[in-house]
């Protein structure tokens, strides 16, 4: 364990310079298993969020506030999954995880303006959503180009100070024990539990944070889909019900794959942590949310899967033509 110590006046004060990432150390011999995995893993998020990204981009058909939306979406997906999974894969490989104390404190703040950017677009979706379905003569106006930007420049700067702010908070604790963070990561459960002395100003922090840049858009989101629901639930033909829902389903899947893992992840008392769980459900909302994301739009949504056809027609008739 690398440490530095210098002299005080208390004695000796030791300051981390490295922490040790367990990560799968323990199935060392499901190591090449685990990489094959996350690889995969990692190369389906990259293809088929840049699919979406593609298509959101070319096709003529997709030019609308609800793909924009979707295509910056996406882009999120692959900035979330690439904060972890490439270092990830170069533990596996190399078997050296040590990770430096600034690398830790840098992947932990993207991680937590990511999250937050990622809370904030999807209550932005759910917005485009209750707009189009609620106030349909008036989406047009209300969600214009402008507004979009507006929105979606918003999503992402919104809490970057505060999120900064956090990380320099968490990482000002002193760490004097054990280096050995046990966990596939840097986050902040496990980095707590490797701090010393009273860390509850800090969980009150962490716990404020969510509340206000988490369970706020939640909150909207829930908001928007009550009146959403009960404006479907008073159309009179089932085919148009079916068709404004079917707008909607896609989104209200990926809203709970994300906010289920991580309200468990994070809203829960420290004395009920368990590294194996916190792994789990960490990989749950880092990597499976990117991983579905394009799965769960194309497979539900019949103008993407009539762009991406339109895409691969396209594609294979450029290449027949060379």
């Amino acid at each position: 364990m690398e440490h530095t110590r210098r002299k005080t006046a208390g004695g000796n004060l030791t300051i981390m310079m490295e922490f040790f990432l367990l990560g799968f150390s323990d199935l060392p011999n499901f190591r090449e298993f685990l990489f094959g995995i996350f690889f995969v893993t990692y190369m389906s998020i990259l293809i088929g969020n840049g699919l979406i990204i593609i298509i959101t981009k070319v096709d003529a058909g997709l030019q609308t506030p609800m793909y924009f939306f979707l295509g910056n979406f996406s882009f999120l997906e692959i900035c979330y999954a690439s904060v972890t999974l490439p270092r990830m894969l170069t533990n596996l490989w190399t078997q050296k995880r040590n990770i430096s104390f600034l690398a830790c404190s840098i992947q932990l703040c993207f991680l937590l303006i990511l999250g937050n950017s990622e809370c904030f677009i999807l209550g932005v979706m759910a917005y485009d959503r209750y707009v189009a379905i609620c106030k349909p003569l008036y989406y047009a106006v209300i969600m214009n180009q402008k507004m979009c930007l507006q929105l979606l420049i918003s999503s992402w700067i919104t809490g970057i100070p505060v999120q900064i702010a956090l990380t320099c908070q968490i990482f000002s604790l002193p760490f004097c024990g054990s280096n050995k963070l046990n966990h596939v990561f840097c986050d902040i459960p496990p980095l707590l539990k490797l701090a010393c002395g009273d860390t509850s100003k800090i969980e009150f922090s962490v716990y404020a944070d969510a509340v206000l840049f988490a369970m706020v858009p939640f909150l909207l989101i829930v908001g928007s889909y009550v009146k959403i629901i009960a404006t479907i639930m008073r159309l009179q033909s089932a085919t148009g019900r079916y068709k404004a829902f079917s707008t909607c389903s896609s989104h209200l899947i990926v809203v709970g794959l994300f906010y289920g893992s991580g309200i468990i992840m994070y809203l829960r008392p420290k004395s009920s942590y368990s590294a194996g769980t916190d792994k789990v459900f960490s990989l749950f909302y880092t990597i499976v949310t990117p991983v579905f994301n394009p799965l769960i739009y194309s497979l539900r949504n019949k103008d993407v899967i009539a762009a991406l056809r339109n895409l691969v027609t396209k594609w294979l008739t450029s290449r027949s033509k060379n």
